[in-house]
């Protein structure tokens, strides 16, 4: 899918801030500019953003039912109740539950924790994890990422005179289920300042408030972030306000003191020598952490995360990474098997949606490979499995800024569950209700889309000359993470490159591209992943123009700054080859290039 390119030009205002910042913080307008589109101003808004403060955290007390929360876990740690720690199976869920673990084990040691199974309860609070809470005789469950529309499962917990507190960050239906508390800034009630907290947020808000009742340092509370940013990261909520400032010390916990069971992850990803940062969560931990859920359950991933054994450690942490590699085989038969039932689709390319089901599917994949369809067609998808008793189940991704949640809604009559937000969801429907779930989805979606959020578009931050990626540029950059939702890492533009002296094919196979580029201005180097065909428009005198990441790079010991190209247009063809060129070419085709 080829992406539009979108620069957002200044308006006259921002131009001037950032004329007024590069003068007041002795910066170039390049690197001012990187602030000002981030809504910075002043010099004070600059230093807040570059470093976060704690101080700059809400009261959890403005959360509704946040005291009634506080009070009733208060009364269960005094009385000494057997309290059950109730979270889903992916990564915020786990992450959540190892956090209030970790916590409430300080204060009691009359703890049971409860992850209900992918497959044979699904999402949310089951019954089943209910009638495990009286069983073990617990009088409180505290459900963290899910709950806020379980009206039914509260009320039958309630007739075993079992009480909730709910923690959640998902979007509440019409009514909310009668709970001691039901901790949601989205509710319509209440005033929490933020709305963007992920579930293992919501939890940590309830922590926090519980500690500043009990008279309890915040330093021991903090290390608990470790576990918030992996949270924060692989839910990809906006890395914006509150949550920046949780996601930014979070990471600089994770660096500075790892957990044992974060630390076991690190290694076994092949990260443990490096400064971790969020797209290491997102790529390598999260992957990982989510897999248990998908191919065993979802409490191993607790077992690691809350374990201070470090052989338990290395060992639950290879156990992980195993289950990671069988989800990356079950995902890459599914992605397979799902494009290819679409391509034999003949009304496929009409479609303003993409709904696939096979009852062969695993369930532990389907999330994953609706975002494998939605880079492929981009345009809302929605993958289905089977479960039990005719019901199919699986998972939703929307584009752009299309709210696929409301498009879900539109079809509730027909649905058994569903639940999430405006850009990803969970749902359930009999599997003889999906020929018509299907025809109203493509309605709802073709009414509502518009022709702009059907188009990929590669939004870049400016465009610049290499020169301008001076050393201070570089510095100010790093000083802008934590990236992600809501704070994006810049993408930059350079036109007119052309081969410095050695861009080559790189990789096994000659798959990718390493670059020795300049624009007469300054020379770079870098990598673009996939495209190492475009070596030979660089060695025959071509030109392109690039889109990148400006990010640090290590070889041999030596740390420099390199371009990682997000998209390459040439521009300029390359000078016919010779014959003997043409040979090569052919004869290179299929060997293995350099790898360095």
């Amino acid at each position: 899918m080829i992406s539009q390119w979108q620069i957002s030009p200044l308006s006259d205002e921002q131009a001037t801030a950032c004329k007024r910042l590069s003068h007041e913080l002795h910066i170039s307008e390049a690197s001012a500019r990187m602030l000002v589109v981030r809504g910075i101003r002043s010099k004070e808004e600059a230093s807040a953003f570059v470093h976060p403060s704690l101080k700059g955290l809400h009261d959890p007390f403005l959360m509704r039912d946040m005291e009634q929360a506080v009070v009733r876990l208060q009364q269960a740690v005094k009385s000494h109740e057997r309290i059950m720690i109730y979270g889903d199976y992916d990564v915020d869920g786990t992450t959540a539950v190892a956090l209030m673990y970790t916590f409430l084990r300080t204060q009691t040691d009359n703890l049971v924790y409860y992850i209900p199974d992918r497959y044979t309860e699904g999402y949310g609070i089951s019954f089943r994890g209910i009638d495990t809470a009286e069983a073990e005789g617990c009088s409180l469950i505290v459900a963290l990422d899910c709950g806020i529309k379980a009206v039914d499962k509260v009320e039958y917990a309630r007739e075993r005179h079992i009480d909730f507190i709910i923690c959640d960050h998902h979007t509440p239906g019409d009514e909310l289920p009668r709970a001691v508390a039901v901790l949601n800034m989205k509710r319509a009630d209440c005033d929490y300042p933020y709305k963007e907290l992920s579930g293992c947020g919501v939890g940590f808000k309830l922590v926090q408030a519980y500690a500043m009742r009990a008279g309890i340092a915040m330093e021991q509370v903090y290390p608990l972030l470790s576990l918030l940013v992996l949270s924060i990261a692989s839910d990809l909520v906006p890395i914006t306000g509150e949550n920046r400032v949780l996601a930014f010390y979070g990471l600089r916990q994770i660096n500075a003191y790892p957990s044992v069971g974060i630390r076991a992850i690190m290694e076994v990803a092949g990260i443990s020598d490096k400064r971790i940062n969020t797209s290491d969560i997102v790529f390598k931990i999260g992957p990982r952490i989510n897999a248990c859920g998908r191919i065993h359950t979802g409490r191993a991933a607790v077992e690691l995360l809350i374990t201070e054994d470090e052989v338990f450690a290395r060992q639950q942490a290879e156990a992980v990474n195993n289950y990671n590699t069988e989800r990356k085989d079950y995902e890459s038969c599914t992605t397979e098997e799902a494009l290819e039932m679409l391509r034999q689709d003949p009304e496929n390319e009409q479609k303003h949606t993409t709904v696939v089901y096979s009852p062969s599917w695993h369930k532990g994949v389907v999330g994953i490979v609706a975002s494998r369809l939605t880079e492929a067609y981009f345009r809302p998808t929605i993958v289905l499995t089977a479960g039990e008793k005719g019901i199919v189940s699986g998972s939703a991704r929307s584009v752009s800024t299309f709210d696929i949640y409301s498009a879900i809604d539109s079809c509730r009559d027909l649905l058994t569950n569903f639940g999430g937000h405006k850009f990803a969801a969970g749902l359930s429907m009999r599997e003889q209700d999906l020929p018509e779930f299907k025809r109203r989805f493509e309605e709802y979606v073709a009414a509502h889309i518009t022709e702009a959020q059907r188009q990929p578009v590669l939004h870049i931050e400016a465009e610049i000359a290499l020169e301008e990626i001076t050393r201070q540029f570089f510095d100010i950059l790093c000083h802008m993470e934590p990236f992600g939702p809501g704070n994006p890492r810049p993408v930059f533009l350079t036109r007119g490159l052309i081969n410095n002296h050695n861009t080559r094919k790189v990789g096994k196979m000659g798959e990718h591209l390493k670059l020795d580029v300049t624009d007469r201005t300054a020379a770079i180097n870098g990598i673009a992943f996939g495209q190492g065909d475009k070596a030979f428009y660089f060695q025959n005198g071509g030109s392109a123009d690039i889109c990148y990441h400006v990010e640090p790079n290590t070889y041999n010991g030596i740390k420099d700054i390199q371009m990682v190209a997000v998209d390459i247009h040439i521009c300029k063809p390359a000078n016919e080859p010779s014959a003997r060129q043409q040979q090569e070419e052919k004869e290179n085709h299929n060997c293995p290039a350099s790898t360095r």
